[in-house]
């Protein structure tokens, strides 16, 4: 487990909080149900079944404990910890890993984002109800942007419903 009290890591915090999205990053909520996990997971496998990708989904409640997981059939090995990595990064922070790869694109000091303990590569995505994280899908397998697409579909589900 890293040491977060490091001084490279309360910096890298600070940039993450101070350069990223303008608005508050949302409350933790109640941790997400595991009816709503499964609403969850059938929307990103449907989503990621009728593009014939074979990607890992993981869902973590707002604790970044895993609640669900599935690997798709033909998704690499290495898929699996990235999903589940990705997903732990946006409950933990309570932003999409978007935010950490577009901190990285930017250079100078947002390289210092390397050493975070979070998967710099979109396909990780908050859920969000009611203004609250209840937990979070991360995504991997395929394009980085293809990944946030299936964990976005998966959460459209749940929070139309």
């Amino acid at each position: 487990m890293r040491n977060l009290s490091t001084p490279l890591t309360i910096l890298c915090l600070f940039a993450l909080l101070s350069t990223s999205a303008a608005q508050q990053p949302p409350k933790y909520g109640e941790p997400i149900s595991l009816d709503d996990a499964k609403k969850v997971m059938a929307a990103a496998e449907k989503e990621a079944a009728k593009e014939d990708w074979p990607v890992s989904i993981a869902i973590v409640d707002s604790t970044g404990y895993l609640v669900m997981f599935q690997r798709l059939e033909n998704s690499h090995l290495g898929s699996v910890e990235i999903a589940l990595e990705k997903a732990k990064g946006v409950a933990l922070f309570r932003r999409p890993t978007k935010v950490f790869q577009d901190t990285i694109e930017g250079g100078g000091a947002g390289l210092r984002m390397l050493r975070f303990p979070a998967i710099p590569l979109e396909g990780g995505v908050p859920i969000i109800v009611e203004g609250k994280l209840i937990g979070a899908v991360g995504v991997s397998g395929v394009k980085s942007n293809q990944d946030a697409q299936v964990a976005e579909a998966g959460i459209k589900a749940l929070v139309e419903d």
